[in-house]
């Protein structure tokens, strides 16, 4: 159920707003141009700067909108347990499909914080989990050992793994077996990625390119990898563009070019700086996305 191109939704604002009619009319265009499902209220989706009612909403909006057709795995996660517990239980009452939840930021918590943590959401809700595991943010990184340990629970089903090491996907099929779900959560080794035995990306590229990321998902997944690596090349320059300044500051810039939706972010981003605006218009155009 939770494989392919799995789009992390950008949020779209118009000035201090949220921008529902923007927001309803991006999950029309990734669901048209076939994405495999949507994550709204991640990193992407500039969570940590929307309040606890907008969280809601935005779930609740996206559940509401793709009304079934592709899965809604909700951005659920904090670095305090009860809130983590509070949010994804509301996401179950909407009838979302699977929480995402991150590893708690900021606390530095030991393997068996990591393991209590999961285990508290876990036994206060009846939805799947994925782990995001992202060291890089959160500065703590989930071992192989603790995530077995957690898919021994009922609700635990995989894994966004963010941490760029490759060996990570052969060690966890190698614990947890081919039933354990490994998504990647970095669009630039997605290749290696699936071909080792990922299933797919929780992205930031589909947000622009949703179409070019649902096909080349697709060909890993039928394991046709000789006619998915010219896409994935193709693909590379705008992974790459859309890290060049704080994600989602790229993304909303271009979407923003492409009509669909304000640049505007949140404090502390800012919009992009022209230099950084030259190169990701460039990549747009060689893309044919604009």
């Amino acid at each position: 159920m939770f494989k392919g191109s799995i789009t992390a939704l950008v949020t779209p604002f118009k000035g201090d707003n949220l921008d529902i009619n923007a927001f309803e009319k991006f999950i029309e265009f990734q669901i048209s141009n076939g994405s495999n499902g949507i994550v709204p209220c991640g990193t992407t989706g500039e969570s940590p700067t929307i309040s606890h009612d907008e969280h809601k909403k935005l779930i609740e909006v996206a559940v509401k909108s793709s009304n079934g057709r592709i899965p809604v795995i909700a951005g659920t996660g904090s670095n305090c347990t009860e809130e983590a517990v509070e949010m994804t239980k509301f996401a179950e009452q909407v009838k979302a499909d699977a929480a995402l939840i991150v590893t708690p930021y900021y606390n530095k918590p030991t393997q068996e914080g990591l393991y209590q943590h999961y285990k508290k959401i876990n036994d206060n809700c009846g939805i799947p989990i994925i782990i995001y595991n992202i060291p890089s943010r959160s500065v703590v990184d989930m071992s192989v050992d603790t995530m077995s340990r957690l898919y021994e629970l009922k609700n635990i089903v995989g894994v966004k793994d963010a941490t760029g090491d490759l060996d990570r996907v052969t060690q966890q099929k190698n614990k947890m077996g081919n039933d354990f779900i490994i998504l990647s959560g970095n669009d630039e080794n997605t290749f290696e990625f699936n071909r080792l035995g990922g299933v797919g990306c929780i992205s930031v590229s589909a947000n622009v390119a949703p179409q070019m990321c649902s096909e080349f998902h697709r060909l890993c997944n039928s394991k046709k990898f000789d006619e998915a690596k010219p896409i994935f090349e193709k693909l590379l320059p705008l992974h790459d563009v859309m890290f060049v300044e704080s994600n989602p500051v790229p993304a909303k810039y271009s979407l923003n070019l492409m009509g669909m939706m304000s640049e505007d972010v949140r404090l502390p981003l800012v919009t992009a700086e022209n230099s950084s605006k030259e190169k990701i218009k460039a990549i747009l155009k060689s893309l044919s996305l604009i």
